[in-house]
């Protein structure tokens, strides 16, 4: 196969990629109204916030929202400015759907609907269950490499990526579960966590493409190869989280490092006669495509419940169940050809 002519229309397809405009809905003179009118009355039609309610001193009158609720009803509440945005929103998508006009998005977001407070439950439920996924996959190789494959008189595993497998899976759980928490409450801080910790998941993952596909495992070379990555990526993620939070920036350092390790492993599995590289063709294919095809091909919430990110997310569970198949194959035949070198 020639792998070339397979890493030029990727490129191609990776590269349709383009930035969408900026929003229109805040721009809506009818929604700046409303929330403006919404911040002084603390009321969007006959829905109203008791922590809208502000004194001349401009705290709230009956104390902070916090005060106002049982605990077990704490954690739904939003601040006045982010109820009266979302509210507003809802009532002005409904005026635009009764006219037949099309959804907008409202500062750089698609309107949804909550539930118990979780700004997009779909996405949100859908991260859990990827979440619980991977920490199974993990799990499964953590058992399969200790206990099922034979050891080293030491101890340690045969299969010399073992370390650097457990540090990925920690990292793509931790960058998981920030995606969950930014699903459920898009502010600035949740934002934020999940850009640095998918951005540092990234990294990584292309560190251990590059000592994978090469076969590097001298230590020395590893730490000159590690060491300009982590550096790079340290420093990206400290300029987004105290300098600049360039959102575009993000998603070219983001998508050039991911771009970058989709072809080494294409390559690499296309070079190398693996006997589970269909997997991995499978999983780079198939998950680069749609992930590019969700950017591309954004569209409006069906139902205002389930958006072009639900949708990969829905496939990104049976693609992450076949990488982690891939990593134990990828174990149980590094492992086979070591021993066989040692008789």
């Amino acid at each position: 196969m020639d792998w070339s002519r397979w890493v030029v229309v990727f490129v191609a397809f990776f590269c349709l990629v383009r930035g969408l405009g900026a929003s229109d809905g805040d721009a809506d003179p009818i929604y700046k109204s409303c929330v403006e009118e919404c911040q002084t009355t603390g009321c969007v039609g006959k829905k109203c916030f008791q922590h809208c309610k502000l004194s001349s001193d401009g705290k709230p009158i009956d104390g902070p929202w916090y005060h106002q609720e049982p605990l077990y009803q704490r954690w739904k509440q939003w601040d006045c400015q982010s109820d009266c945005q979302y509210h507003c929103m809802i009532s002005r998508e409904d005026e635009r759907s009764e006219l037949g006009l099309k959804p907008v998005k409202y500062h750089g977001r698609w309107p949804f609907h909550r539930v118990y407070g979780i700004q997009e439950p779909v996405s949100v439920a859908l991260t859990a269950v990827i979440l619980a996924l991977q920490f199974h996959g993990w799990i499964s190789f953590f058992i399969l490499v200790y206990y099922k494959l034979p050891l080293r008189p030491d101890k340690k595993t045969y299969y010399e990526y073992t370390g650097l497998w457990h540090i990925y899976a920690f990292l793509y759980m931790n960058a998981w579960l920030w995606c969950a928490v930014y699903h459920t409450r898009d502010v600035e801080l949740t934002e934020k966590l999940y850009f640095s910790s998918t951005v540092a998941w990234v990294g990584f993952s292309l560190i251990l493409a590059t000592f994978r596909a090469f076969n590097i495992r001298d230590e020395a070379a590893r730490v000159m190869i590690a060491a300009p990555v982590i550096a790079f990526v340290t420093t990206h993620i400290l300029y987004l989280n105290f300098y600049n939070f360039d959102k575009g920036l993000n998603a070219k350092v983001s998508g050039a490092m991911t771009l970058v390790q989709v072809l080494i492993w294409l390559v690499w599995a296309t070079s190398w006669r693996h006997p589970s590289r269909w997997k991995l063709w499978l999983v780079v294919l198939v998950g680069g495509s749609l992930s590019t095809l969700v950017e591309v091909y954004d569209f409006p919430p069906l139902g205002r419940y389930v958006d072009a990110r639900a949708i990969w997310h829905v496939a990104a569970i049976p693609l992450g169940y076949i990488w982690w198949s891939f990593v134990r194959d990828d174990a149980e035949f590094r492992t086979s050809s070591l021993l066989k070198k040692t008789k």
